[in-house]
């Protein structure tokens, strides 16, 4: 599991997602989540659902990753993800450190990778209308 040790390297992160200069193996599960709790703190626009597509999109794109509706960008799970970063950077003071916050996000429920099963069925989330554009989930909405 990934863990960050200080606001530099949650920086790293998310201006290297914007710029489109994050070398690829560093896009894991975890710097998703790093690059999401940042632009939640310090500029929250970029959150928008036409934002943050288009900031993937481009990432994406700039690293070799197909956007297509078998790989790359993925709405619902890009929504549902922003949403719960967005409540848990809530739970945390103003000043809390970055790092710490993501790395309690990461260590969370949340935090695995298949949190969102919990809350749509496999089918439903790996479809290509789900990949597309938001589907609401069909097991449990979510908590937040």
């Amino acid at each position: 599991m990934t863990t960050y040790t200080d606001e530099a390297a949650i920086n790293h992160v998310a201006t290297g997602l914007i710029a489109r200069s994050l070398p690829k193996a560093e896009w894991t599960h975890a710097a998703h989540f790093a690059a999401s709790l940042w632009m939640a703190r310090h500029n929250p626009a970029l959150l928008a659902p036409p934002v943050i597509s288009a900031i993937i999109r481009s990432y994406n794109d700039a690293t070799g990753t197909l956007n297509t509706d078998s790989s790359g960008y993925h709405e619902t799970i890009t929504v549902a993800s922003m949403r719960a970063t967005v409540a848990h950077l809530a739970r945390f003071p103003a000043d809390a450190p970055l790092h710490d916050v993501t790395n309690a996000l990461i260590a969370s429920p949340l935090g695995r990778s298949d949190w969102l099963l919990a809350h749509w069925s496999r089918e439903r989330l790996f479809s290509v209308e789900a990949r597309r554009e938001w589907v609401e989930p069909d097991l449990a909405p979510l908590p937040f």
